[in-house]
């Protein structure tokens, strides 16, 4: 990318990330409002905690009218129903980046009003696709290419994250991990500093400290590692139920014999009535992830948050409301690791273990082996927290736990519904070696020409003869002066005896031996060609490109993926 226009680009984000950081705010505090009037009849911008909170049968009124508002949102944009991020990556993959206005508007309105009413949503989830529709629509404003609106989709995204919780580099590699598909320059510096912006305007709006009270912990170093690689075992295993459960969930919802206007009603009844049982299961949860870390909760109550706040989620999202991932599967998956964590120091209690650390290391792994986005996951929870000692654990749990979800599910948590509809999305990222390979080192050497002084008469003997469906024209001195296609000489009205450099095309369409074979196949597409001549600085022809050389360097390019013998003795060569 030319450097004024990254410089252009990297404005418009800046710009994006302001825009992000003000919708984080308003986004935070309308659910705040809502969640003050709908579940405690007072007045406040504030998101209350819930750990006084006694709801009695009103609970289902509220909670069922919020679904219904939801719902006649859901048939103004349809786009707003589940967490977002799917259509998002639907967007980027399949509209050239392009949202509709009316997700900017419906999605964070939905959202406020399903966690506002006792959802046991995040307020990321739909901030990240706010700031992500947002950059869409500068995007469609001023004039850039596709793969510019993308990455200014993919810096509104990371700067509602940002924005919502401090945490710019997480928000950076997420958006890199789930939504760019590729990793460059002309996209890394748009998303720092769309992010950078945005986490200014977190730490001007809601102060700098960490979200979470990190959580008092003794980590040894090695003796104590086996332990997380156990956690990140179980942690996968932790993530392969919650995803998997989802996906059942919204099968049951689809089999129903109602209308999906109905579905968000059905799933308010139900975490309505898990509210009225364990009423911290209920909205954004994000006090009840830090009594978890802070190791306020005793262990049948960790039990049961976990077991609570998972079968309300599953229900509410899957009934296709509005509603976020990232909250709940922290709260779940950190009350599970306190869980463990709480029964590990009770059977070891000589290695000094720390419930509090289980669940922080238990939030990373399991989100991570969700969402199949281990990196972000690591650096997300250590910005949560600032806990630079609990790095080592955290990464280790979170790469095994990534490895054994892998291994048991196919789909993530992200992919599945763009799977379903017939979408493959990529899930890495590799070096792409037409960009790197030289056409010389690919190209044919030994190329059958045409003499510019042979008659035309001679010149369809050559092709009836031959096999080609054009050949380059030279000169005596070898110089390229024209192409002649099989067509030119056996369709056209040409007289026998004028010669082929009378009759070839002038325009030739060549490339050059340093070109890269990314730079051939463009050239080929762009001009509907199937071979080019590779011409020196002199004109000089010195090969051509077909097709078929560019397909034989891509199966080359494969060959090192194929298993190679290792040495043995006795295989040594001389």
């Amino acid at each position: 990318m030319p450097p004024r226009r990254l410089l252009r680009l990297t404005l418009l984000s800046a710009v994006v990330g302001l825009a992000g950081g003000g919708a984080a705010y308003c986004l935070v505090h309308l659910i705040g409002l809502l969640t003050n009037l709908l579940l405690f009849q007072r007045s406040g911008w504030t998101i209350p905690s819930l750990r006084d909170f006694h709801p009695g049968p009103w609970l289902y009124l509220v909670t069922v009218g919020g679904a219904m508002i939801v719902a006649i949102f859901a048939k103004w944009a349809p786009v707003i129903k589940g967490h977002g991020l799917p259509e998002a990556m639907e967007a980027v993959l399949t509209k050239q980046s392009k949202v509709s206005p009316r997700t900017a508007i419906a999605k964070p309105l939905s959202s406020a009003v399903a966690i506002g009413s006792g959802g046991p949503f995040g307020a990321e989830g739909p901030i990240i696709v706010t700031g992500g529709a947002i950059g869409s629509l500068l995007g469609q404003l001023v004039h850039v290419s596709p793969n510019e609106r993308k990455i200014l989709l993919a810096s509104g995204a990371a700067a509602g994250m940002a924005a919502t919780f401090g945490s710019p580099l997480a928000a950076v590699i997420l958006a890199i991990e789930l939504l760019l598909f590729e990793f460059s320059t002309r996209a890394f510096i748009p998303l720092v500093v769309a992010a950078a912006v945005a986490g200014g305007v977190h730490s001007a709006l809601f102060g700098s400290g960490p979200l979470f009270t990190p959580p008092h912990h003794d980590f040894t170093g090695l003796g104590q590692l086996p332990l997380f690689v156990l956690l990140g075992g179980l942690c996968g295993i932790l993530a392969v139920i919650i995803t998997k459960g989802l996906f059942i969930t919204e099968h049951l919802y689809r089999k129903l014999p109602v209308s999906e206007f109905w579905h968000p009603a059905i799933g308010a009844i139900v975490f309505a009535t898990v509210g009225l049982v364990v009423p911290r299961a209920l909205g954004v949860g994000y006090d009840a992830i830090d009594d978890v870390l802070a190791g306020r909760l005793a262990l049948g109550t960790l039990g049961a948050l976990a077991l609570a706040k998972l079968i309300a989620w599953w229900f509410a999202l899957g009934s296709g409301t509005s509603g976020g991932t990232l909250a709940p599967i922290l709260l779940i998956s950190a009350a599970v690791g306190g869980t463990l964590g709480e029964l590990a120091s009770r059977m070891l209690p000589g290695a000094h273990l720390s419930p509090g650390a289980f669940a922080l290391v238990a939030m990373a792994a399991t989100f991570g082996a969700a969402t199949r986005a281990p990196f972000a996951s690591i650096v997300f929870v250590f910005e949560l927290t600032r806990d630079y000692n609990a790095i080592l654990p955290l990464m280790i749990a979170t790469v095994i736990a990534t490895l054994l979800a892998t291994a048991l599910m196919q789909d993530s948590i992200m992919t599945e519904k763009l799977t379903r509809r017939g979408l493959h999305v990529p899930s890495d990222y590799h070096v792409d070696l037409l960009a790197t390979v030289r056409v010389d080192q690919v190209m044919t050497r030994d190329v059958v020409v045409l003499d510019s002084t042979l008659s035309v008469e001679e010149g369809v003997r050559r092709f009836h003869g031959g096999h080609h469906g054009a050949y380059p024209v030279v000169d005596a001195d070898g110089r390229c002066v024209g192409i002649l296609g099989r067509g030119d000489l056996l369709h056209g009205d040409l007289a026998d005896d004028q010669t082929l450099g009378d009759v070839a095309a002038r325009e030739i369409v060549a490339i050059k031996p340093g070109d890269t074979v990314a730079v051939a196949l463009q050239t080929m597409v762009e001009e509907g060609v199937d071979h080019l001549p590779v011409l020196d600085a002199d004109g000089a022809l010195v090969g051509i490109c077909t097709r078929g050389d560019i397909l034989a360097a891509r199966r080359s390019h494969l060959s090192v993926d194929r298993v190679q013998h290792g040495w043995r003795p006795g295989r040594l060569s001389a």
